[in-house]
């Protein structure tokens, strides 16, 4: 297994084990993250969103992971998670894969990609069937993460 393999094997084993900081580690200090929810994060921000979204979990999320693969620059990996959105405390199964590069042998960047529509589905039920699917449905979801972010990155500061 290369380096840049353990360092996603590290990443999915603490968050499948809950621990923020774990992931964080494998993280570059410049980091950008991107997702459907979250839109683009960078540095700071996205440590934060791990912190958070696990925070919120309460110990209730299961991450499983496979088909990890990478080499001297670029990795790839495809995860599942498994947990209740916390506004609505419906169940939700997100299948995700992931695009990873590396520098100094840590994540520079990593993008998530995810059908934010059968998401929504889940998450919000009848509204996201109906409307998860349009722009502007999407646009609101990533307003109310970034949101959700702010307000939690605010508390943590205290």
């Amino acid at each position: 297994m290369s380096a840049n393999e353990n360092t996603i094997h590290k990443f999915y084993t603490a968050f499948a084990n809950a621990d923020a900081e774990k992931m964080c580690e494998c993280y570059h200090p410049n980091v950008e993250f991107s997702d459907p929810a979250f839109g683009i994060l960078k540095g700071k921000e996205v440590c934060q969103m791990w912190e958070m979204l696990i925070e919120r979990s309460k110990g209730n999320i299961k991450i499983d992971f496979s088909q990890v693969k990478a080499n001297e620059h670029l990795g790839s990996a495809f995860w599942i998670a498994k947990y209740n959105f916390s506004k609505t405390n419906r169940e939700v199964v997100n299948t995700i894969a992931s695009k990873f590069h590396f520098q100094d042998g840590l994540i520079i960047k990593h993008t998530d990609d995810f059908d934010i529509w059968k998401w929504a589905k889940q998450a919000l039920g009848l509204k996201g069937l109906l409307m998860g699917w349009t722009g502007f449905m999407q646009n609101n979801i990533q307003k109310q993460a970034r949101m959700a972010l702010n307000k939690y990155s605010e508390r943590k500061k205290i």
